[in-house]
């Protein structure tokens, strides 16, 4: 029998947590933050956790809370979750509304430390209970090729290649952030019923559970605690190129000539590393190779032509640096290895002359201010966004006892996964302190939870060029959006390009094998958030391929123009992701969860709510293993076929030649070298936007609206400036467009608000997948069109 349950509504502005004591002296806190978000923490005896997390910006709201006891439970409940614990064993166990069960604690631990600076803390492990078939997914960018985690062990901590997030998703709709910065054990063995997650210095355990019920809802309860997405400028959805390096201003104003004169959409231009000099003057943040000279004249040059500059900056600095002097006075560099490891240029570097180049201290306020102190020049200079290289930072031979080393108000070994976040943070914070009329867009290496607040994306590294690499970004971009984080990509046809080199130094681009694997990895990055060429050993400029009329050139350029057509669509979907939540790559289960195929699917997606990207990752035309003399030949004129998966749940279109399909099946389609597979849901209203050198060279006053009957659908075209933080004081456009399927009309509704230079009035094309077209005349007053 229940002896004598007392049920109690609590309401407070904000949450107190409710803490119980158990007989071992452990004590556990629940705080609720969202009726569906909950906090966890467990401390030993005599301990607590005091600092502020560096993740988590949001206050508990107001909830209210029913508060149970039976025996040895003590039960908390919001209107969505429940949150059971045991007196006894200080055990938590969660319920859904709809979902018993939810999630469970089989374990935890606290590993007392006893010696060094982190004495008194602990390793903090606990160990959950999953269901048999349950997927996990997020965590971080692994480049294993897998989508869920069951089965996997994994020592995270930040590089170059893999970045961690410590956010996981479950297929059953909840979601757990673990609070903890040091480096951390996540561990499913195969097989078993368990998940994991133990890392090496906390005061206690410290975790997250939300129920968002789905992998949208999930997201958008992570960005509640940790910080809403600020809009990119429209500019940085065009098409950017970049190589490692451009070796003088000159060379990198050629190739914005060239690609102006060629008529190739262009809106980034990237200087890599070493326009400071040697490596003793390592990231001085200034132009003084004098080879850049003329930097600020390079960047007006670069402004001149419509386009964009990015320059790189590290989060180290050589020992002829002012940086270096300034923050080694305040003992704010850190003492070991990194990234280049030798002063002279040679590879393999020489270490008996050893660079001296050392990591800052980005936890430290001060440090952060002083980088951007030095920064500021550089976006007086012109500059429009930031390259920061080498954020996980580059570690080299670590020690244990360089763990030791002191960083903020910690340890190295407390703070370690959190160093991109801090120094990302520095920027944006300082930037958006000084100007509002540009918008911070900053491209980083290496990301923790969080980061999604500072106007950041994520690349994955120094990847290699392969058929295998490739496939492997798929999945990882899919489950870093998972985590909260949105803005993802990769280098274009991978980074190290060597391997394809069969016909002398640089001479990958002519190879065949290599021009099929980049065709094929653009078209991936295609439905990236930032769509950029990047690598070393060769050059990636379209030239480079071929030139107009020969089928590789034509292709990649077919992509770049493709992309700008999708502007109107992408941008309106970035509004989404900055209000709404919402994300740009969307794994299949996130619409589609009934459909069990879809939980292991990480060679589709959804980008945005109406596109399935389904880019074609394997080799068509050429051996996927290279060949050692080069002599492998294509004809990319032929047509091919592909199987792909079309979720159950929806109708499906063939963006190309508008067949219909029926969902919850393979489908084989023909394809071509120039195109990428993608297909529409039923329902979607597409807007397409005219070709154009780069963004904004044309205004959106004529857009082709395609609609795609077989479900009701809705989209909201979202307009604003462009560039600057008007937005956020809303200044900004909206127009609400919705289909009706029962009676085929389009509605295009009344027009929500304004902004500086807005169009009055506009012309939209209106085209179905048999042809049919109308053109309609729209002022801002809603309009109504039956076919």
């Amino acid at each position: 029998m229940v002896a004598c349950m007392a049920l109690l509504a609590m309401t407070t502005g904000h949450a107190q947590p409710m803490t119980l004591t158990t007989p071992q002296g452990t004590s556990v806190s629940v705080t609720f933050f969202t009726p569906r978000t909950v906090h966890i923490t467990k401390t030993p005896q005599g301990k607590s956790i005091t600092r502020k997390s560096l993740v988590v910006t949001a206050q508990p709201q107001e909830v209210a809370v029913r508060r149970g006891e039976s025996g040895s439970e003590l039960t908390l409940s919001s209107d969505e979750l429940t949150v059971r614990v045991n007196k006894r064993t200080g055990r938590v166990g969660f319920e859904g509304r709809r979902v018993k069960n939810l999630l469970s604690e089989q374990d935890y631990s606290f590993e007392a430390r006893t010696s060094g600076p982190d004495c008194g803390a602990s390793r903090v492990t606990t160990v959950f209970r999953l269901q048999k078939d349950e997927p996990i997914y997020g965590l971080g960018t692994l480049q294993d090729g897998r989508l869920s985690h069951r089965g996997k062990h994994v020592v995270m901590e930040q590089d170059n290649l893999e970045d961690f997030q410590l956010v996981v998703q479950s297929i059953r709709g909840w979601a757990l952030y673990w609070d903890n910065y040091s480096r951390t054990t996540f561990d499913s063995p195969a097989g078993s019923t368990t998940m994991s997650l133990s890392s090496e210095v906390g005061d206690g355990v410290d975790y997250y559970l939300m129920l968002g019920g789905s992998a949208d809802g999930n997201i958008r309860e992570m960005r509640t605690l940790s910080g809403q997405v600020p809009m990119f400028p429209l500019w940085t959805y065009g098409y950017w190129q970049s190589k490692e390096r451009y070796k003088s201003s000159r060379e990198l104003l050629d190739v914005v000539s060239r690609y102006r004169q060629e008529q190739v959409p262009l809106d980034g231009i990237i200087q890599d590393w070493q326009y400071w000099g040697s490596n003793y003057t390592w990231n001085a943040m200034e132009f003084i190779n004098e080879e850049f000279k003329d930097g600020r004249r390079m960047i007006d040059e670069v402004h001149r032509q419509h386009a964009h500059f990015m320059i790189s900056i590290w989060a180290n600095f050589g020992p002829m640096t002012k940086q270096y002097h300034e923050l080694d006075s305040l003992g704010l560099l850190f003492d070991f290895e990194t990234w280049p490891e030798s002063g002279l240029p040679f590879w393999p570097p020489r270490m008996d002359y050893p660079s001296g180049v050392r990591v800052y201290d980005a936890y430290s306020p001060v440090a952060r201010d002083i980088y951007w102190r030095y920064l500021k020049p550089l976006l007086d200079a012109g500059t429009d966004a930031w390259w920061m290289d080498s954020t996980d930072p580059d570690y080299k031979r670590p020690k244990d006892s360089h763990y030791d080393h002191k960083a903020g108000d910690g340890t190295w070994r407390r703070y370690r996964n959190a160093f991109p976040l801090a120094t990302v943070q520095g920027v944006y914070d300082n930037q958006r302190a000084t100007t509002s009329d540009k918008r911070v867009f900053i491209m980083t290496r290496s990301a923790f939870a969080g980061q999604q607040r500072y106007g950041s994306g994520l690349w994955s590294g120094d990847v290699t060029s392969s058929w295998d690499v490739l496939r492997r970004q798929l999945p990882l971009g899919l489950n870093y959006s998972l985590t909260g984080c949105p803005n993802f990509n990769t280098d274009i046809g991978g980074f190290f390009a060597g391997r394809y080199n069969r016909r002398g130094s640089g001479s990958a681009p002519r190879n065949p094998q290599f021009q099929e694997l980049y065709v094929r990895w653009m078209q991936y990055g295609l439905f990236c958030p930032v769509f950029r060429s990047h690598g070393t050993e060769c050059a990636r400029e379209v030239w480079e391929f071929g030139k107009k009329g020969e089928p590789v050139y034509d292709a990649i350029v077919k992509q770049i123009k493709l992309r700008y057509r999708l502007l109107p669509y992408l941008y309106s979907t970035a509004w989404q992701v900055t209000s709404a939540g919402e994300s740009y790559l969307r794994p299949l289960f996130s619409d589609f969860s009934a459909d069990r195929r879809t939980w292991q699917m990480g060679d589709e997606f959804m980008f945005g709510r109406n596109i399935l990207a389904a880019p074609i990752v394997e080799a068509q035309y050429t051996p996927e293993e290279v060949d050692k003399d080069g002599n492998v030949a294509a004809d990319f004129t032929q047509t091919k076929t592909a199987v792909k998966y079309l979720p159950r749940g929806a109708r499906w279109y063939d963006f190309w030649t508008g067949q219909a399909y029926n969902g919850g099946r393979d489908v084989t389609i023909t394809t071509t070298f120039d195109c990428v597979p993608m297909f529409v849901r039923a329902g979607s209203i597409l807007p397409l936007g005219p070709e154009m050198q780069y963004a904004g060279e044309k205004s959106w006053d004529m857009l082709e609206v395609r609609l795609y009957p077989g479900a009701d659908g809705r989209f909201t075209l979202y307009e604003d400036e462009g560039d600057n933080y008007n937005y956020e004081k809303g200044q900004y456009a909206t127009i609400p467009m919705t289909w009706s399927d029962r009676s085929r009309t389009l509605t295009i509704g009344q027009r929500q608000g304004q902004y500086k230079g807005m169009l009055q009035g506009r012309r939209f094309m209106l085209v179905m997948p048999d042809g049919t077209m109308k053109t309609v005349d729209y002022s801002g007053s809603e309009v109504t069109v039956s076919f």
